[in-house]
């Protein structure tokens, strides 16, 4: 970490922040883990800005992604970037995931990709809500994003906080997912609706 920003990130306070995240617990303004996530962003910072600075090869694509995310990364994941995230500790991804270029991972409050899936361009992942109330709008409200095995995400498509997708879904292009997506299920527009079964008996090809 860079020491002119005076940001020296504590292990047991990144620790702390995880689990109240994934206790989804409200993290105000100004407070103390406030401060420590703001560091742990300037270091997701740092970490993205050199994996979108230049070619790299598949295997160092992984390492700076492992780093990102403090867990190892399968090497049968494909990751084509530019990629933005801003905390990275709180990403989980699966074996055979391709992740296409673009993508926004805000993952404070949690974001798990299974096995098998495929995202498109510019897809956002949303875990973190602020509070309506103005007085309190710097208040972060995490919330997790569980995306199962086998799930296709078309390109700019915006998960929400909270919401769940059952294997093998298919979310169609710049659908916003403000809920569960069932398994097998097509879902398209905003707010994405169901419109069929990828199992359904002369469904197309294509989403």
């Amino acid at each position: 970490m860079d020491p002119e920003l005076d940001l020296e990130l504590d292990l047991k306070n990144l620790d702390d922040l995880i689990a109240a995240f994934d206790a989804r617990r409200t993290i105000e303004g100004g407070s103390p883990l406030h401060a420590v996530l703001h560091a742990a962003s300037q270091e997701a910072l740092r970490i993205t800005g050199e994996l979108n600075s230049g070619y790299h090869p598949p295997e160092r694509v992984r390492e700076l992604l492992a780093e990102l995310t403090g867990r190892p990364i399968d090497e049968s994941v494909t990751l084509f970037p530019p990629l933005r995230a801003d905390f990275g500790r709180s990403l989980r991804i699966g074996a055979r995931v391709f992740i296409n270029s673009g993508c926004a991972f805000q993952d404070q409050g949690g974001v798990t990709i299974g096995d098998d899936c495929l995202i498109g361009h510019d897809v956002v992942f949303a875990t973190l809500n602020h509070d309506l109330d103005p007085a309190r709008r710097g208040d972060l409200h995490p919330a997790p994003i569980v995306v199962g095995s086998n799930v296709w995400i078309g390109a700019k498509a915006v998960l929400l906080a909270g919401v769940t997708v059952g294997d093998d879904a298919v979310i169609a292009a710049a659908a916003v997912v403000t809920k569960d997506v069932p398994a097998g299920a097509v879902v398209v527009g905003a707010p994405a609706r169901v419109v069929r079964n990828v199992r359904d008996t002369g469904a197309d090809a294509t989403a």
